[in-house]
């Protein structure tokens, strides 16, 4: 089969620039390309469609096409959209309909033909492939990784921050971009039960999807990269990072604690990534000082911790190293926490087997993960694994009774440094869930199993393009079709969407005033 992967927002090129450096090139970028390769891998031809950047900032991303080195059916198909240089997925709404959509279109009819099926992710390449298939009749498969409603819920959208939020976000063109992307796929892919019967039953999209009917989900989890992240693999540079790692250590840590194992977190600096819960878990516990360095890995600023101008950083960015700043400042932190820049998953996966040789461990401790993918890349490298209980890794690392890796609440410092200690203080322990975390990984979430699940669902799909989608099909609401300031989805519209009542009524009875 030919499949078409639908990514307006972010970009991929052969040297997987600026991952992790900016919040449109973050893990959905992972996603798709490790699915697109796995497919190739099976005989398929994988085209993944993106947008066009011609900017001096940005130049990786100016070509129409562009390839993996050694795939062959692979391809990487970029779209203009909009003005040349870089947008942030929020601002390129109108854009999508306007051109990039159109443009895809003419493509295939010079190829000669559509692909057999396409996958939207998120609600911009959800809601792109609702309006392919309402031109073409191909059908289209939906990956939400998040949804709208719950970063709503995350930021504390209220009735008297939303106008200000919406003018951000666009929460209400997203919320009505999931709601067309879920009702009119063929299917729709989550990575988890969880993210089916939790995530999708929020009130926003009431009307959209039935969550009881397991005929509109397929449950695909994510897998970890063994070539990159597995515990025996060895990259060309290994070394260099070994060096640069300890390097960073003898620059940050006072030099009888630069031994000592580790507590890793590896993320971009986001709010609800939640640093702070685990910077505070190391400060208020002696024990947990004394028996390791906290070290906070960033794919951008080699000196976090330092003076880092307002350019450098964004304002949530900034937010983030403020808050651990005080916490270091107040507890005297100096000297037992390092913060670094890595550049790439090669870089990261190496990172992981030196400090597993060390006996640390890795912790997430986001407020929401609708799957976690970065536990498991870390288990498989030898890492036992310390994860927020909120989302996923409820259902990746613990089945029945047994546990793959502790899991914690994320809200609680306290909860998170008992899971810590309990992992660091026994070696036995220890080595328990480094076996169990890494064998889980290598029985259930690799990447060629998500190829094969994704495949399954699509060869189902194209036999039967309509036999999975509910009787009733939401309207393409008028922005989607012509967007423009008369035709633009309205506060009011989403206030309806979200509370379930009459347009205006936000913040009025016991369900708002529970949000509010």
């Amino acid at each position: 089969m030919q499949i078409a992967f639908l990514n307006p927002q972010g970009n991929f090129d052969p040297e997987d620039s600026y991952w992790t450096q900016h919040p449109d090139f973050g893990g959905q970028l992972v996603y798709v390309k490790q699915v697109a390769l796995a497919m190739a891998a099976l005989g398929h031809r994988v085209d993944i469609l993106t947008r066009r950047i011609t900017d001096a900032e940005w130049p990786e991303f100016d070509e129409a096409e562009d390839a993996y080195p050694g795939v062959e059916r692979v391809r990487t198909l970029r779209f203009s959209a909009g003005p040349p240089g870089f947008l942030r997925k929020e601002l390129l709404w109108p854009h999508l309909v306007r051109e990039w959509v159109p443009n895809i279109l003419e493509y295939y009819a010079r190829e000669g033909g559509l692909p057999a099926a396409f996958t939207g992710h998120y609600g911009d390449g959800g809601v792109c492939g609702a309006l392919i298939e309402a031109r073409t009749g191909v059908p289209f498969t939906f990956t939400a990784h998040s949804l709208g409603a719950q970063k709503m819920d995350q930021l504390e959208v209220d009735r008297g921050n939303l106008e200000k939020m919406n003018a951000q976000y666009y929460f209400a063109r997203r919320i009505v971009a999931e709601r067309l992307s879920m009702n009119r796929s063929a299917v729709n892919i989550t990575s988890t039960r969880q993210e089916q019967l939790e995530q999708y039953a929020h009130r926003a999209y009431r009307g959209a999807v039935d969550v009881e009917n397991d005929r509109r989900f397929a449950v695909i989890p994510p897998g970890a990269n063994l070539q990159i992240f597995g515990r025996e693999s060895v990259a060309a540079d290994e070394a260099r990072t070994r060096a640069h790692v300890r390097a960073m250590f003898a620059r940050d840590l006072n030099p009888e604690r630069r031994e000592l194992p580790a507590i890793i977190a590896a993320s971009r600096l986001d709010p609800k990534k939640n640093h702070i819960s685990l910077v505070r878990a190391f400060a208020q516990t002696p024990a947990l000082q004394s028996s390791a360095n906290l070290v906070l890995i960033t794919g951008k600023f080699d000196a976090p911790l330092g003076a880092l101008s307002s350019a450098e950083t964004s304002s949530a960015e900034r937010e983030v190293l403020d808050e651990i700043l005080q916490v270091v400042t107040a507890h005297g932190l100096e000297g037992k926490i390092s913060a670094f820049a890595l550049q790439g998953q090669v870089a990261l996966a190496a990172a992981y087997r030196f400090m597993a040789e060390r006996q640390s461990v890795f912790a997430l401790t986001s407020l929401y993960e609708p799957f976690g993918l970065a536990p498991l890349e870390a288990a498989v490298a030898g890492l036992p694994v310390v994860v927020t209980s909120n989302g996923g890794p409820t259902e990746s690392l613990r089945e029945g009774g047994t546990e793959y890796g502790v899991l914690v609440d994320p809200t609680d410092p306290a909860d998170i440094a008992r899971g810590l200690l309990r992992v660091l203080t026994d070696r036995e322990t220890w080595e328990t869930f480094a076996r169990r975390g890494r064998q889980r990984v290598l029985d259930r979430y690799t990447w060629g199993r998500t190829a094969e699940g994704y495949l399954a669902e699509i060869e189902a799909v194209v036999a039967n393009p309509v036999g999975r989608r509910p009787d009733r099909l939401l309207p393409i609401h008028p922005y989607f079709r012509d967007p423009g300031p008369e035709t633009d989805v309205t506060i009011e519209e989403l206030c309806a969407l979200y509370c379930g009542w009459e347009a205006g009524c936000w913040g009025r009875g016991p369900e708002a005033e529970a949000l509010t």
